[in-house]
């Protein structure tokens, strides 16, 4: 209450000395110095009009800030506003929330210094002023506000410093009050800033579940097709090495040695665990060694991969599934067969595995739903990002070639052998 009281008996002392002057400019004009009523009367409305208008903007700043303090009665407002984005982001967040203020007008921003500039017409908070514009105040009255916001970089974040106030002088505070509009825009871009941040909070959020479950789709996916294909391929080899057990022993002995070497490849992994390309590799010739007995002269099998890329990091059942398309859609369906390539080479940091065969290449007859290549490409895009991909083209003359390409792993002191060899 002490604090209110001075504060307006500062504006009424600040006038009454403004009158005083006046009163001695006019008692030295000729002819009309010697009438002292007009200055008594005028100065006695203009003190009231100022006290009122002060005892009104101590009214209003209780109301809308529910205190009265020395910070909250003032015309100029200050903020310091920490926003938990990179300096850019931070300025188109705080420029945006400038332009939606209402009335306001001339916004200037600049990205490279990280300012915005404004101006604000400032409301009739209480219609019309008595005396309309014959009342003294409205002469010196300052009809805008302005703003200027400065964005100053962190290591990553931005610290806002805003300042709104009148457009006029600091010397006019002392005669002049904006009946809290000033309070009013620093708290409505703070708001605006704090909405936002809490929007781009949600869409953070929001885009790192929809993350996970395309994710967790993916596994679930994968894990559908492993349910369809290994117990379909598990079944035709015991049973090939059934009827083998008949007619040739031998060779239904080194079936199931084979396929033994298969699944112990197969054993289930903990979630997110790497293989390496060498493991991989073993699973995909045990496999290509299975299906050789069964197809015969029908399937060749040509590797290419040196030994120090084997220890290269690979998701498990990505070389597999290559591998598997190119018999399933390439080579079964034809009666002659044909030969399959797995070729590994390493440029700039990256590995790129390729799978290759002389099939029936992109053929309708042969074309299977595509789950096995999407899985691939989602698991990638997961796993290394913009790191990692799959191409798949034509192979000359004839065929599929599908590159796998991932993130090297360190280098490897072995030196580099190349393995050509006819499975």
């Amino acid at each position: 209450m002490i604090r209110n009281f001075f504060f307006v008996l500062r504006f009424a002392i600040a006038w009454m000395l403004a009158i005083i002057l006046v009163a001695i400019l006019w008692s030295n004009l000729p002819l009309v110095g010697w009438m002292d009523w007009p200055i008594v009367l005028g100065g006695m409305i203009l003190m009231a009009l100022v006290v009122t208008g002060a005892v009104s903007h101590v009214g209003r700043v209780r109301l809308i800030a529910g205190r009265t303090d020395r910070d909250a009665l003032g015309n100029r407002q200050r903020r310091q506003i920490e926003i938990p984005l990179e300096a850019g982001e931070a300025f188109d967040l705080l420029d945006a929330a400038i332009r939606e203020l209402p009335r306001v007008q001339q916004v200037e921003s600049a990205r490279d210094s990280l300012q915005v500039r404004g101006k604000i017409e400032r409301p009739q908070t209480y219609g019309s002023r008595p005396l309309g514009r014959w009342n003294p105040l409205l002469w010196f009255g300052i009809p805008r506000n302005q703003i200027l916001a400065t964005v100053t970089p962190n290591h990553d974040s931005g610290s806002v410093t805003l300042i709104c106030e009148p457009e006029s002088p600091t010397w006019s505070d002392w005669f002049l009050v904006d009946d809290g509009t000033n309070y009013e825009n620093a708290e409505a871009i703070s708001r605006a800033i704090t909405r936002r941040v809490a929007e781009h909070r949600r869409g953070e959020r929001a885009a790192a579940v929809q993350t996970e479950t395309e994710k967790e789709l993916t596994v679930a996916r994968l894990s559908l097709l492993h349910a369809q294909v290994e117990p379909h391929f598990l079944y035709n080899t015991l049973a090939s090495a059934q009827l083998l057990t008949r007619s040739d022993p031998a060779r239904a002995d080194e079936m199931l040695g084979h396929l033994i070497q298969y699944l112990r490849h197969s054993l289930p992994r903990t979630e997110n665990e790497m293989s390496t390309l060498g493991a991989e590799l073993e699973r995909a010739l045990a496999y290509l060694e299975i299906l050789r007995i069964r197809m015969g002269p029908r399937l060749s099998v040509q590797v290419d991969v040196p030994e120090n890329l084997r220890a290269t990091p690979l998701p498990p059942m990505m070389l597999q599934t290559l591998v598997e398309n190119a018999i399933k859609h390439g080579l079964e369906p034809r009666t002659g067969g044909g030969t399959v390539w797995i070729r590994a080479r390493r440029s700039d940091g990256t590995v790129a595995v390729t799978v290759a065969d002389d099939g029936d290449g992109f053929s309708s007859k042969t074309a299977g739903t595509g789950i096995g290549l999407r899985n691939v490409r989602e698991r990638l895009r997961l796993l290394f990002g913009n790191e990692g991909s799959l191409a798949v083209i034509a192979n000359f003359p004839a065929g599929v070639a599908a590159t796998l390409s991932v993130p090297a792993g360190p280098p490897a002191t072995a030196p580099t052998q190349l393995a050509d060899a006819d499975v």
